[in-house]
């Protein structure tokens, strides 16, 4: 069925999804998708891969689906990562300060260190919180160096205790979208600012690696 939406929509789909005001409907890869669903999905995603690297992907994406039922964007782009090389990490946490309270405006100042080198950008901005106004100034800073024409929203933000005691890390988990994928971030800190800017370049690394980084990866394939 994937395939054949894929090579005539109006087929397999009586109503199609900018009918009702919806860009494109995403398709979900399991168990029976075809080579050729994955190829695309993989160009939505950014990789372009040669047809043995795409054919060796192709393999594990099927051994994965032998395990999970439904295999997501993240799934595939570690997929992928593993194979042809773990994405560099483009922007580095250097410093942060937050300005907030009863009655004020949250501010956040930002400093990002950039491609690991001496190279710093810092940007502040105000938020509707702290997490907030932090990731609205990363977002300045990010802007700068990948010339995105919109940046990522954000769609999910959640926080867990991964140890006990009041000294305990909290672990931040994003989800962004981002030109049609959906891409997750991880970071852990005891201080939930700190964790939350960390699971948010951590995601932004990811795009980075994608809109900055394609040239190599493509070099290197």
């Amino acid at each position: 069925h994937q395939d054949g939406i894929l090579k005539k929509r109006l087929t397999y789909e009586i109503m199609t999804p900018q009918s009702v005001g919806i860009p494109s409907s995403k398709l979900v890869l399991g168990k029976h998708s075809g080579r050729h669903a994955f190829s695309r999905r993989l160009n939505e995603l950014g990789y372009k891969l040669s047809s043995t690297k795409l054919n060796d992907v192709f393999i594990r994406f099927k051994q994965l689906t032998d395990k999970k039922k439904y295999i997501f964007d993240e799934d595939i782009v570690v997929l992928v990562e593993e194979k042809i090389g773990k994405v560099p990490e483009m922007f580095i946490l250097d410093y942060f300060q937050i300005s907030s309270g009863s009655g004020a405006v949250p501010t956040a100042t930002v400093r990002l260190r950039i491609n690991k080198k001496a190279h710093i950008l810092q940007e502040s901005a105000r938020g509707d919180g702290p997490v907030d106004a932090a990731y609205k100034a990363i977002d300045k800073i990010v802007k700068s160096e990948i010339n995105w024409s919109s940046p990522p929203k954000l769609i999910d933000y959640s926080l867990h205790s991964i140890s006990s005691g009041k000294d305990a890390q909290g672990e931040v988990t994003v989800k962004i979208k981002y030109k049609g994928a959906t891409l997750t971030g991880r970071g852990a800190s005891t201080d939930i600012i700190e964790a939350s800017i960390k699971s948010y370049l951590n995601v932004l690394n990811k795009i980075a690696g994608t809109e900055i980084g394609l040239k190599k990866i493509k070099e290197k394939i």
